[in-house]
């Protein structure tokens, strides 16, 4: 592992998100990867961590201009782009790879272990940077350990469980609020057309727009006189 590797955190960003640029980068590759060109596609931390993934691996530079390397991967197929894949994991991971443990064999937390040893991490960015590597990894036909690959599971299964539950959480305050929502109270003049103009209520929007509908709602109501204060 090179000087500057060691300086930068391992990739941490979500691998999907890696691939889906490099992906976009096949229709053309522009003279510098800075925010004017990614800022419309991904959001400002996304953003961020997809840098710092492609300088650690060596596909920009510090100035965000792309490298040979970079080039080749987004024109490679198949083969090819598995081969090119397994030699930037080689040349960027060799902390796993030629560690003091046989990769093959080796468990979650020896990985967790040798991240904190290099990198000042917290858990939960290192579950981050083992996970993009393992998908890494599984693109290089690189032979990721079993112990890793089932406890990299448990941690994504209980990733989702989270998400269904906070998800599920929020439609329950949604049709809470929906249900005990007092009739708009009658306002006059500037209020009443606020509220007039205020967009329908649409089932179909996402949880987030809902939410921030009924809070945008309340606050509008706030303001506006009921008919016993006039």
């Amino acid at each position: 592992m090179s000087d500057i590797s060691r300086r930068q955190l391992p990739p941490y960003v979500s691998y999907r998100s890696f691939w889906n640029f490099l992906d976009r980068l096949r229709e053309a590759v522009p003279a510098r990867i800075d925010r004017s060109y990614w800022g419309d596609k991904f959001s400002g931390s996304t953003g961020t961590q997809l840098m710092g993934a492609l300088r650690y691996l060596g596909l920009i530079d510090n100035r965000g201009i792309p490298t040979a390397n970079l080039r080749n991967l987004v024109d490679a197929r198949d083969t090819q782009r598995d081969e090119l894949m397994a030699q930037i994991a080689r040349n960027n991971y060799s902390f796993f790879l030629n560690g003091p443990f046989d990769f093959k064999t080796a468990t979650y937390a020896q990985l967790e272990d040798i991240l904190h040893a290099n990198f000042q991490v917290n858990s939960d960015v290192a579950r981050k940077c083992i996970k993009f590597f393992i998908d890494l990894a599984t693109d290089a036909r690189i032979p990721v350990s079993p112990f890793v690959i089932k406890k990299n599971r448990k941690a994504r299964a209980a990733t989702s469980a989270r998400r269904t539950k906070i998800k599920t959480e929020n439609k329950t305050e949604i049709v809470r609020a929906a249900t005990h929502y007092e009739p708009v109270p009658n306002g006059t003049g500037l209020d009443k057309m606020l509220v007039n103009k205020f967009p329908d209520f649409d089932p179909s929007w996402p949880d987030e727009i809902k939410i921030k509908w009924f809070s945008a709602f309340d606050e509008i109501l706030k303001r506006i006189p009921s008919e016993k204060s006039s």
